[in-house]
């Protein structure tokens, strides 16, 4: 079983209002709310993470023109069998 662990944040009495109307409309319970933004922030941060390490990968090493024509022809070859109607 998962442990939870109870936590006090402070939050501007703005952001608060806003909160608490958004997770009103949804039905969320605050400890709801709060566990999904941070899971949305935690998944984005990876996401962006993972996004950058490929792009510096393919900086590093490019495609050559070969690979290229030869993906090209693949995805002609493949979607020239699809049903197009």
């Amino acid at each position: 079983m998962t442990k939870i662990a109870k936590i006090a944040i402070s939050l501007p009495e703005e952001i608060l209002s806003v909160v608490e109307r958004e997770r009103k409309e949804s039905g969320e319970s605050r400890s709801q709310f709060f566990r999904r933004a941070i899971e949305t922030l935690l998944r984005q941060q990876h996401e962006r993470e993972l996004t950058s390490r490929y792009i510096r990968g393919y900086q590093r090493i490019p495609e050559a023109s070969e690979e290229v024509e030869a993906a090209y022809h693949a995805a002609s070859t493949i979607l020239a069998k699809e049903p197009w109607e």
